[in-house]
């Protein structure tokens, strides 16, 4: 195999595979590229993140809004950073060369802030997602990632360093094994091809 792409996205998708109902059925429109439907709560997510970034770029905060406390404290803790900030590096997984990208949602002074809307957060959710790992590798001088997750009333923090997280390379070797096992590489060649 020679030089392919590998995202978080997909990294994550393959993460969910056992995790929820239509898990495999998800993986494998990703790993195929067919669009999926966008849904609500990944309609408010992306209005939530465009929402902050707006603010802690200096646009006025409508207070009248219902989640103007979540949008000011989230933004706030992001202002003076650089936003939607894009980067890819190469890796190598099991002799074969990967090209990771990422899309940082916000990189300031160091730190990795990664920008959720969920009504459902528990202490922990992201602590095995893969996302946290591949923007690590991405930009290896950050010393910290963390995620900002908002209900739309209250902002929750999950903080991760380097030095806690299992390594990028685990993820990607993981994803490799199951498409082979599952005679899905030649699919996976095909659709993630680096430009």
């Amino acid at each position: 195999m020679g030089h392919f792409l590998i995202t978080q996205s997909l990294l994550s998708d393959f993460a969910w595979i056992f995790k929820k109902e239509d898990g495999y059925a998800d993986f494998l429109k990703t790993l195929r590229k067919e669009p999926k439907p966008q849904s609500k709560a990944m309609f408010a997510g992306i209005a939530f993140e465009e929402m902050v970034t707006a603010y802690a770029n200096g646009t006025p905060l409508d207070e009248k809004h219902k989640h103007a406390a979540a949008i000011r404290e989230v933004g706030d803790e992001c202002m003076g950073g650089q936003f939607q900030v894009r980067l890819s590096r190469e890796i190598e997984v099991g002799g074969v060369l990967f090209l990771a990208y990422g899309v940082l949602d916000c990189l300031k002074a160091g730190t990795i802030y990664d920008i959720k809307f969920s009504t459902t957060y528990e202490v922990g959710k992201y602590r095995d997602s893969p996302q946290h790992p591949m923007y690590f590798h991405l930009c290896p001088e950050a010393h910290e990632f963390v995620y900002l997750i908002s209900d739309g009333e209250g902002v929750c923090r999950e903080r991760y360093t380097p030095d806690i997280v299992e390594p990028v390379e685990y993820h990607i070797a993981n994803l490799m094994k199951f498409l082979e096992r599952h005679d899905l590489i030649d699919e996976y060649a095909a659709n993630w091809q680096a430009q």
